[in-house]
């Protein structure tokens, strides 16, 4: 991204001098204020007009918040609760109870890895059949006890791999979409990262779909999608930008119904701030969510899913 280098020169030298100051107890704080200050300036300019292939790459920072991390920021009382009931825990969802403003809330969502060991736990972030099958059940479990489902989406896709196959990653994935859109209790789905084809729409069939400003969700990776159009993976920019992956686009396009800001440069610079605003974006969205009788919340859901696209009809 234009001035990555400039930034990252900025604040390594504002954190030496912040050091500096506090080891030889002198006040080096107007400097400090100057060199901070040219640093927004040059976060203002690189972020003003980013295209959709430098929303990938911030979606895609390693140090952006994970689903955990937002738990963390934005819950109280979380339980974690593992497994499908079926064949093992897939550490890729992580899911379970707790409560946002002491609201009661079902929160599932996947989860990446920061270091080599954890990103092989979490295997990127991608789910397997029985990750999915877990989120169902924490669904279903939800719906029982009249819990309102909270999904925090950021993967690539659904693990793409023989033995995934075998265990039925396709019909894992259309049993989430069929049985989300009759669950009886409200759904919001939060685009925190990567939305990426499948594996994203298995937590997404909700009653309010939302993404964070930098997030990006689509039907296939801009890689995935250049290799097959241009036969050049290389072209990744090129196919993001025709994709549409980015929250403006989308929302023009009703797919989704709102944007969340991030900070000046991005989720991953101040984890509590965005985490304050999904929080309200979420507290909000289940207010005016409750207000709805259950038939009346099932038919929008359907309806709200059944318009999207558009397609022309040519008499012959």
């Amino acid at each position: 991204m234009k001035f990555n280098s400039e930034i990252l020169d900025l604040e390594t030298k504002i954190v030496e001098l912040k050091n500096f100051s506090k080891e030889k107890g002198i006040d080096l704080s107007l400097e400090i204020e100057k060199l901070s200050k040219q640093r927004d300036e040059y976060l203002k300019a690189a972020y003003e007009n980013l295209t959709d292939w430098d929303r990938v790459t911030i979606a895609r920072h390693p140090e952006r918040p994970y689903t955990l991390d937002y738990i963390e920021n934005m819950t109280t009382d979380f339980i974690e609760l593992h497994g499908d009931r079926l064949c093992k825990d897939d550490a890729a969802i992580v899911g379970g109870l707790c409560k946002i403003d002491g609201k009661k809330v079902m929160i599932v969502g996947h989860q990446k890895g920061r270091t080599i060991d954890e990103n092989i736990f979490r295997n990127f972030g991608m789910a397997s059949p029985e990750g999915y099958r877990k989120a169902l059940r924490l669904f279903k479990m939800a719906e029982r006890f009249s819990i309102p489902i909270v999904n925090l989406i950021d993967t690539a896709g659904a693990y793409p791999g023989i033995e995934a196959e075998k265990h039925g990653q396709g019909e894992a994935i259309a049993r989430n979409l069929l049985e989300m859109a009759g669950l009886k209790v409200p759904i919001i789905s939060i685009v925190i990262g990567e939305g990426g084809s499948g594996g994203a729409l298995a937590l997404g069939v909700a009653d309010k779909v939302y993404m964070l400003e930098n997030s990006v969700y689509s039907v296939i990776s801009p890689e995935g999608c250049a290799a097959i159009l241009y036969k050049d993976s290389s072209k990744a920019s090129e196919a993001a930008n025709n994709l549409k992956i980015s929250g403006h686009s989308l929302q023009s396009l009703g797919i989704i119904d709102g944007i969340v800001k991030e900070p000046l440069g991005g989720a991953h610079r101040d984890y509590k701030c965005v985490a304050n605003d999904l929080k309200n974006v979420i507290l909000s969205s289940l207010l005016e969510l409750s207000k709805l009788d259950v038939d009346t919340l099932l038919e929008n859901r359907y309806n709200k899913f059944r318009k999207m696209g558009s397609f022309t009809e040519k008499t012959i």
